[in-house]
């Protein structure tokens, strides 16, 4: 799909807040409420605009300790792999997780209450699937976070 300026204007709006009202949308960018609909209609349809959620804070809810885990693994066959991914999918702990190319295989975003409630995840993730080597990052401070992309 193409994506025009106007198209831009209404995800860049999308992004900054999705509970805005379709006229207020329409406000922003220069135009009625049906050609904004249909334009955000025919993204969705495209696929360029996903599931639609909502931000929660994740301190205020009692997840002070964010790690970031550097895994390494001599163990690279499809059956590891789909163990790994099984186990990283069930884990609700995991907010994201990334392979890599380098020397580190896979990162994971890992956000918990505290130490404790990381060590509970860490032994359940070693005891489901083999690992040469685990790094785990504690994040001392979160600088920026952002789901937004610079359209």
């Amino acid at each position: 799909m193409k994506i025009d300026e106007v198209d831009r204007k209404i995800l860049r709006e999308m992004q900054r807040d999705a509970s805005q009202s379709l006229d207020e949308i329409a406000r922003i960018v220069g135009s009625s409420k049906t050609p904004v609909w249909n334009r955000i209609r025919k993204m969705r349809d495209a696929g360029v605009i996903g599931q639609q959620t909502v931000l929660l804070d994740a301190e205020a809810l009692g997840f002070e300790a964010t790690f970031f885990v550097l895994i390494r693994t001599s163990e690279h066959e499809a059956d590891w792999q789909a163990a790994f991914l099984k186990a990283l999918r069930e884990r609700p702990e995991v907010q994201e997780a990334h392979r890599l190319a380098g020397d580190i295989d896979y990162i994971l975003k890992v956000r918990v209450k505290n130490a404790r409630a990381y060590d509970v995840f860490y032994q359940a993730l070693i005891s489901e699937v083999k690992v040469h080597n685990v790094t785990a990052l504690l994040s001392m401070e979160e600088i920026k976070a952002t789901t937004e992309l610079p359209l």
